[in-house]
């Protein structure tokens, strides 16, 4: 086992070659220990009062190089190298618990700063997934479709409305319409939102007139509806060019092309597809160049809520365009 030279620390001088336990400097022997200085001196190796380890030298581990035959040193690590070393060492644990892997295997795999780079600055080695950086966006926030159902509490106006029209398609019960400044805009049901129960009931395999019929002789204080959001739609962020665009083209709110190498088509956007929502606002009914001047200043992020051409169109039956146009939110939702 290679020796090193010894560290003098805080008066007591210590040597690297072995472990467990000290060895004083063979020139210090006999030198007077000034009161609370530190400095272990012959005297106090021999003082009953300073207790002293006494363990046994490893097999094979040569004396100490400033100590007396068979005086014990004590062992501190050397210093870091520059290359990097694993802390704890493996070489002891490569097969524990069936485990087979070296301190050379790990290092392989562990990222590398150079010299005197910052690692806080550095950027994403290969392999490593980067968050998107429009992930926390506004418009992807307001545009979220979350996970699991929730329960909302549903009254009814002056006049004994609610604003909300239903359409029941593959047997559930879906969000046709919601009206502006109505109960139903104000509870945050969207279009497309799936009704599983109204007051305790479930609506699985109900009819469109059923529903609104059940709706109709609800309490006016209290209706109790578990929602699902919008298990038709799904949300695509992208970003704008140099010239303001991100890559597609609608007609009559539908998407009828894309960009070829545009943001569009980079993440995931389809034709065939209707487009109900820019950054969380709902655009349904609205003319295309209203959903132009919409995208227009809606920033340099722009998250699209879209839906299949076969659902909207069935979403939407028996609504007149007019209707959709004058009579849909299009508020922009809370965050």
């Amino acid at each position: 086992m290679e020796v090193f030279e010894a560290t003098f620390i805080e008066g007591l001088d210590i040597c690297s070659g072995h472990e467990h336990t000290y060895c004083p400097d063979p020139q210090r022997q006999g030198a007077p220990s000034p009161k609370g200085s530190g400095v272990l001196t012959t005297a106090d190796r021999h003082s009953p009062s300073i207790p002293r380890p006494r363990p046994e030298p490893y097999p094979g581990c040569p004396p100490c190089q400033h100590g007396a035959k068979g005086t014990p040193s004590l062992q501190f690590p050397r210093a870091a190298s520059a290359s990097a070393v694993l802390y704890p060492n493996l070489a002891e644990l490569e097969n524990y618990m069936g485990l087979s892997l070296s301190s050379q295997e790990v290092q392989q795999s562990l990222p590398q700063t150079p010299e005197g780079a910052s690692a806080a600055v550095s950027g994403p080695s290969p392999g490593q997934v980067v968050a998107a950086v429009s992930g926390n966006s506004l418009g992807a926030l307001r545009a979220e479709i979350k996970p699991g159902v929730r329960e909302i509490h549903l009254c009814k106006d002056e006049r004994g409305k609610t604003g909300l029209r239903l359409q029941a398609i593959d047997k559930g019960l879906f969000v046709q319409l919601v009206q502006a400044n109505t109960p139903a805009s104000l509870v945050g049901l969207r279009f497309g939102d799936q009704i599983l129960q109204i007051d305790g009931r479930d609506c699985a395999g109900w009819s469109t007139d059923k529903a609104h019929q059940v709706v109709k002789k609800a309490s006016a204080e209290k209706i109790v509806i578990v929602v699902r959001d919008r298990p038709f739609q799904r949300t695509i962020t992208m970003h704008k060019d140099s010239t303001g665009h991100v890559g597609f083209v609608i007609k009559k709110g539908k998407i009828i092309s894309l960009v070829k190498g545009s943001s569009a088509a980079r993440n995931g956007l389809l034709t065939n597809h209707y487009v109900c929502e820019v950054n969380g606002q709902n655009v349904i009914g609205l003319k295309d160049k209203e959903v132009t001047e919409i995208l227009a200043t809606a920033g340099n992020v722009i998250t699209l809520t879209i839906i299949p051409t076969v659902i909207y169109e069935h979403m939407v039956k028996k609504l007149s365009p007019t209707l959709l146009h004058h009579t849909m939110d299009h508020s922009i939702p809370d965050v």
